[in-house]
């Protein structure tokens, strides 16, 4: 079985996950036979490896980790592929890995782009 773990920065305002969980749940209504969590970085729960340990429990084999980040940074440089080998360490045979961040899709940064240009329309309203 197949798992996905959206992985968002965190905050210590709780209503800053609303989006990462609306999110959440399109995703799991797009693919119903996949496990799909969140995880956040910092701030927030649960974290990677609690995470990841949720989605081996409900029989994930192989998980793939994709980082709502606009790009590349020193989260994910380093901080995340450091979470990403400790946690592939605590569960042997579970396949961990990491897609690029978000905002490096060519759609996701079409749709950036048309939501500022509609922004600029609304302003001039």
């Amino acid at each position: 079985m197949d798992g996905l773990v959206l992985f968002a920065h965190g905050s210590r305002d709780a209503r800053w996950a609303e989006p990462f969980e609306a999110v959440l749940g399109r995703v799991q209504a797009l693919v119903p036979g996949v496990a799909v969590t969140l995880a956040y970085l910092e701030r927030m729960e649960p974290d990677l490896a609690e995470a990841v340990a949720e989605l081996v429990r409900r029989g994930a084999r192989r998980i793939r980790v994709v980082p709502l980040f606009l790009g590349y940074g020193g989260h994910l440089r380093e901080d995340l592929p450091r979470l990403a080998a400790a946690v592939s360490a605590e569960h042997p045979g579970i396949v961990v890995d990491l897609a690029p961040p978000a905002g490096e899709d060519a759609r996701v940064l079409e749709a950036l782009a048309d939501y500022c240009v509609r922004e600029l329309r609304n302003a001039r309203s």
